[in-house]
């Protein structure tokens, strides 16, 4: 089973409204719900919403929500939280919709005392606040993270950052949105928190808002399940084109379809063979995500008509070695 908590807080009674946390958060409820195929992935995600106008986030009622998000023995627990943060000597803080100055908030060291002690397998937690990158970090130990089994969290900025927005929305949960999409799939279509970062970091780039990632896990935990890139059944032939590492996938022109009039008229080019053309869009499928390459030629079609070939990239031999050992 998977839980997962999304809050989103707009509405403060003592400190400056927020306008974007609350869409943020129903779009990650939403994406969370279910997979790209539309099967259950997360059941029924708890949305708390503190929308402007409307009902106050108490302190009491987000510590409540995360405590029986962590209660339960489940495969993932996941808290997802946006809206302001606030950071001082003592750690950090997610401030709910009755915080007067910030360090009345929810403290985030108390978060992860929850979620350290929680029997749910894996315990993420993703941040879109300000100076959320303290979360996990120590204060008594010179920053350093302090992160239980099982446990992922993935901020939106450093201790020392502001959470930016654009357009009434968060910078960092749009990309996150969009990781979960299938941005950040694999090549079996999973997203996992680290290519969720991985996505997001490289989005951002090295000169505004830094994420962060902390984790301590030791096997593979998948968020959610998008669209295969390449048809699986293509991916899983990988190992019957490339029999063994370095093999080149020798070409001629007969298995590109497509060619110019003066080609066809040529009678010394072979005409495109069917069966060949099948292999060759297979082949073509791999090239577009980088694992294979062609050899000695621009492009795969410079390498059937010129009559080279195509070997597998370090990505695609890692994927040829996953298909031969029946892990895929």
């Amino acid at each position: 089973m998977r839980k997962a908590l999304v809050v989103g807080i707009d509405n403060y009674s003592h400190i400056g409204a927020l306008g974007g946390c609350v869409n943020d958060a129903r779009s990650v409820a939403e994406v969370l719900e279910r997979n790209d195929d539309r099967s259950v992935n997360f059941v029924t995600p708890r949305l708390i919403e503190g929308s402007v106008g409307g009902s106050i986030v108490t302190k009491d009622q987000l510590k409540t929500a995360v405590r029986e998000l962590f209660a339960d023995r489940t495969d993932i627990a996941l808290f997802y939280f946006a809206g302001h943060g606030y950071i001082e000597d003592t750690g950090g803080f997610l401030c709910a919709g009755d915080c007067r100055n910030g360090d009345d908030g929810l403290s985030l060291s108390e978060v992860m005392t929850i979620a350290k002690r929680s029997p749910a397998r894996n315990k993420i937690i993703i941040l879109d606040s300000c100076h959320s990158g303290v979360a996990g970090d120590n204060p008594d130990n010179n920053g350093l993270a302090e992160i239980g089994d099982g446990m992922t969290i993935l901020t939106a900025s450093t201790a020392t950052q502001y959470a930016a927005e654009a357009g009434g929305s968060g910078v960092f949960t749009n990309l996150f949105v969009d990781a979960l999409g299938g941005a950040a799939a694999n090549l079996v279509g999973e997203v996992t928190p680290g290519s969720v970062y991985a996505h997001i970091d490289q989005s951002l780039g090295p000169w505004k808002q830094r994420p962060m990632f902390k984790t301590n896990v030791q096997g593979f935990v998948s968020l959610r399940k998008a669209a295969a890139p390449i048809p699986l059944e293509s991916l899983r032939a990988i190992a019957q084109h490339f029999p063994q590492p370095g093999h080149v996938f020798a070409l001629d022109p007969s298995y590109e379809p497509e060619r110019s009039q003066e080609q066809l008229n040529d009678p010394a080019i072979p005409k495109p063979d069917l069966d060949k053309n099948k292999i060759f869009a297979v082949l073509q499928q791999y090239a577009r995500v980088n694992l294979v390459r062609p050899v000695d030629a621009p492009h795969m079609w410079h390498a059937a008509m010129e009559g080279k070939g195509c070997k597998l990239t370090v990505l695609g031999e890692h994927y040829r070695e996953l298909v031969a050992g029946n892990l895929i």
